[in-house]
């Protein structure tokens, strides 16, 4: 029996998102994208739900983008072009509707959490991550910007001189590094990753919802007002890096290499 990209489940106010596709990890393929929208419309509607959580299955958060699915219909330039385009469009289409959701959104962390991952990550309202998480913006190993709406999320929960190292250079992070620079909220034992996510689950569902959900959208209102025009840029961007040498070499080499992205250089 095949089991679903995406599984969904609600108990106790709490609604439950699972990217599940633990052979890729987790990666951000067209399929899993539409299920996640999918089940984020499901738990946007249902009045019983007051709280999301979003997690991946497998012992990892997600991989980022499918490079397969990149690689899908060959590498001539135009038709890779198109296919990124599509993608990038995908993604953001995610983290809007993960803004735009006025229900409070858990990112529940652990293993690889890299970049369209990561990035999804940063568009939840909360952060908790396993200290075996590891995160990277590993955009720039094959030649492109990140998506999800990336630079303008680190810019602001971060700043631009660190937005710039991290996408710039793509080092590694683990758990502790990202509580250093506030992009997570807790770091915990991977032991104890489902008990702290369902302890904030559990204290967000017994808040006032409807004060939650005002609180978010000023928080929209005043710190992501420029997340529409982001990830428009981003695909216009990503669309003229496809067609570059850089890019071609970068997918060349995780081919025959067959290297994860995330893992970086």
């Amino acid at each position: 029996m095949s089991h679903p990209l995406v599984e969904y489940k609600s108990e106790n106010h709490i609604a439950t998102i699972t990217l599940n596709d633990p052979k890729s990890l987790n990666a951000f393929s067209t399929p899993l994208k539409a299920g996640v929208l999918k089940a984020l419309n499901e738990a946007e509607a249902d009045d019983h739900v007051r709280v999301i959580i979003l997690q991946g299955a497998g012992g990892n958060f997600s991989s980022g983008g499918d490079i397969k699915e990149m690689l899908s219909e060959g590498l001539d330039k135009d038709v890779i072009s198109n296919k990124l385009k599509g993608m990038v469009e995908g993604a953001g289409e995610v983290s809007l509707k993960l803004r735009n959701i006025h229900k409070p959104i858990i990112a529940k962390l652990e293993g690889a959490v890299a970049g369209a991952g990561m990035n999804l990550a940063l568009t939840c309202d909360f952060r908790i991550a396993a200290d075996n998480s590891k995160f990277v913006q590993a955009f720039i190993n094959i030649g492109l910007i990140p998506d999800a709406g990336g630079i303008y999320l680190l810019n602001q929960l971060i700043g631009v001189a660190k937005t710039t190292e991290l996408v710039m250079l793509g080092d590694k992070l683990k758990a502790e590094d990202m509580a250093r620079l506030n992009l997570v909220n807790e770091v915990v034992s991977a032991e104890d990753l489902d008990t702290s996510v369902h302890a904030l689950a559990t204290r967000l569902s017994n808040l006032p919802g409807r004060a939650l959900a005002s609180m978010k959208h000023m928080i929209n209102t005043h710190a992501y007002m420029g997340l529409n025009e982001a990830l428009d840029m981003e695909v216009d961007q990503q669309a003229m890096l496809a067609k570059t040498d850089d890019f071609k070499e970068g997918v060349t080499a995780f081919i025959e290499k067959r290297k994860p992205v995330y893992q970086g250089k």
